[in-house]
C-alpha cells in the first residue's frame, strides 16, 4: 500500500496496542466496508508489525442492507460467525450506527465468551488528538461511577427537556464499556468512547424520556431535529411523542417483539466523543436508553429482541436514589 501518513499511523498504533493490545501470534479478524478499506489496512498492517496474523472481511453487502432496512438480519453469515468465535481480537471499523447495532448479535456474545477482545472503531482515524492519558481518564470515571452505584438500586435521570424517569438496576451487575479492552468483555467502541451501561430491570422503569441528541436505527444522521418524547410505564414505551423522527421510530418498533422494552440504561464518561455522531452514546453529561434486547449484551438482561434503539438525552442529571449521590449534575460530572 502506499504511503502512511504519520498522524493515520499513530491512531492506528492507539488501537492495536493501547486499546486491544495485539500480541506476537494473535488471531485477528478485521471487519470492515468499503468505505472503510482504507483503514483497515493499516489496522492489519500494524497488527502484521506486531507478528499477529490478521485477516480483512470486507461485509459491504450486510451493511448497506441493514442500514437501509431495520429488519434485515443483522446476524453475520456462519462463515464471519465463525471466524469471530475463533479469533483473539476483533477489529470492526465499518459504518459506526451498524457496528452499534450489530454489538447485540449472538455471534458477538459467543466470541466474548470464548474470551476474545471485541471493539468496533470510531470515526475519524487519523484526527483523534488523542492520548493515552485521555482514555485512561475515561476509564478511571466509568470505575468511579460503577463503585458508587453499587451502593444502590433505582436511579433517577433528569434533563432540561423534560426527561424524569426512574430506572431499577437491582441484581444487575454493571457493565464497563471503555477504550482498553479485555478478553472477554463486552463489545464497544474505541478509542473515544466510554460507558457505564446496565440492563434496565424491564418492568420497572418509570416516567418520560425525552430524546434530544441522537437516536439510532431510524435512518437519521446527527441529532434529532425535533425532541422525541417516549412515555415509559412498568418498563414499556407506552406512547412515542413528537414530529416525523418520532413517526419513524414508531414505525420501526411497531411489531417487533420486544422492541417496545426500555432494555438498557447507560451513560458517557469521555470528554472526547464527538457530539451529533453515535460515540455521542459515550459523552460525558449524557444518559441513553435503548428500546429493544439486552440479553446478549448486558449482565442480567432477559428481553430478547431484534432490535436495540438507542437515544440520548443531553446535559443529564443522573441520581442514586438509596443514596442520593449525583454522578451527573446538569450535563456534568460529579463525583469527586
Amino acid at each position: 500500500m502506499g504511503k502512511i501518513s504519520e498522524s493515520l499511523r499513530r491512531d492506528a498504533e492507539l488501537v492495536v496496542d493501547v486499546c486491544m493490545s495485539v500480541g506476537e501470534d494473535d488471531v485477528v479478524t478485521i471487519i470492515t466496508d468499503n468505505d472503510h478499506v482504507g483503514e483497515a489496512d493499516v489496522l492489519a498492517e500494524v497488527c502484521l508489525e506486531r507478528g499477529a496474523f490478521p485477516v480483512i472481511a470486507n461485509n459491504e453487502h450486510q451493511v448497506c442492507r441493514g442500514l437501509v432496512d431495520t429488519r434485515f438480519p443483522m446476524a453475520p453469515p456462519r462463515n464471519l460467525h465463525h471466524a469471530m468465535t475463533n479469533s483473539d481480537e476483533i477489529i470492526i471499523i465499518t459504518n459506526l450506527e451498524w457496528a452499534n447495532r450489530f454489538a447485540h448479535v449472538s455471534a458477538v456474545k459467543q466470541s466474548c465468551d470464548a474470551n476474545a477482545k471485541i471493539a468496533s472503531v470510531e470515526e475519524g482515524m487519523g484526527n483523534w488528538e488523542l492520548t493515552r492519558d485521555d482514555i485512561l481518564a475515561a476509564t478511571d470515571r466509568a470505575q468511579m461511577a460503577i463503585e458508587a452505584l453499587e451502593k444502590g438500586k433505582t436511579c433517577r435521570v433528569t434533563s432540561p427537556s423534560g426527561t424524569d424517569v426512574i430506572v431499577s438496576i437491582a441484581g444487575r451487575p454493571a457493565l464497563e464499556v471503555t477504550p482498553i479492552k479485555k478478553r472477554g468483555q463486552m463489545m464497544g467502541p474505541v478509542p473515544l468512547w466510554a460507558e457505564v451501561a446496565f440492563a434496565a430491570v424491564e418492568n420497572e422503569t418509570q416516567g418520560k424520556i425525552v430524546v434530544d441528541g441522537v437516536m439510532l436505527g431510524i435512518g437519521i444522521s446527527g441529532q434529532v431535529k425535533e425532541q422525541i418524547v417516549w412515555t415509559i410505564d412498568k418498563g414499556r414505551c407506552k406512547l412515542i411523542e413528537g414530529g416525523e423522527e418520532a413517526d419513524r421510530l414508531r414505525e420501526v418498533i411497531s411489531g417487533v417483539e420486544g422492541a417496545d422494552v426500555v432494555g438498557e440504561f447507560a451513560f458517557g464518561t469521555s470528554e472526547k466523543s464527538p457530539w451529533g455522531s453515535p460515540s455521542e452514546k459515550g459523552r460525558l453529561g449524557t444518559v441513553h436508553f435503548a428500546l429493544g434486547d439486552n440479553h446478549n449484551a448486558y449482565p442480567g438482561g432477559e428481553n430478547v429482541s431484534n432490535l436495540h434503539l438507542d437515544g440520548v438525552c443531553l446535559d443529564a442529571s443522573l441520581e442514586v436514589l438509596e443514596t442520593g449521590v449525583y454522578i451527573l449534575k446538569d450535563g456534568q460530572w460529579a463525583l469527586s
